[in-house]
């Protein structure tokens, strides 16, 4: 199984297939029988399995919404990783860009992703901890669509730069 450094690896390129809508990097960081679990009550909170299905469906709600995935923070065993992440994107209608906060749990098998847990609320609003000081920490925020664990987000995707 992988250690941290494998896990960021293995996730910030799965984050980029995500953020440019490529379906083969997807699939290249996917467990063929990958489950992907969503928190409800959010839209389209129904589990997904298998990587083509995931990798397409990604692949449309980056193309919704002009969304990228930046991680923000990784903690890993080399059983399972647990990852802050923040996506960018834009609410229909909007003007401007917001930021959802988000966190999940991988699992993986064979050196791809086997399951993923997410956790986040999607409002048309930046969700975020209130107060949290995001930028000294190396996050990611609104105008610099990267972080110190992903500092090459912004080369992935639509919006932002």
């Amino acid at each position: 199984m992988p250690d941290e450094a494998e896990w960021t690896a293995l996730i910030t390129r799965y984050y980029d297939g995500c953020s440019a809508g490529d379906v083969d990097a997807m699939l290249a960081t996917l467990h063929r029988d990958v489950v992907h679990w969503f928190l409800a009550p959010n839209t389209g909170s129904t589990a997904v399995a298998g990587a083509e299905h995931l990798a397409r469906y990604w692949r449309k709600v980056t193309r919704m919404l002009q969304a990228r995935w930046v991680v923000d923070g990784i903690c890993a065993t080399r059983e399972q990783a647990v990852i802050e992440w923040t996506m960018f994107w834009l609410p229909e209608g909007a003007a401007a860009r917001v930021a959802t906060r988000g966190a999940e749990w991988f699992t993986a098998e064979d050196g791809l992703i086997r399951e993923i847990r997410s956790y986040y609320q999607l409002r048309p609003e930046t969700t975020e901890l209130n107060g949290f000081p995001y930028a000294e920490r190396g996050y990611s925020v609104p105008g610099a669509e990267r972080s110190l664990v992903h500092p090459g987000a912004e080369d992935h995707g639509p919006g932002g730069r």
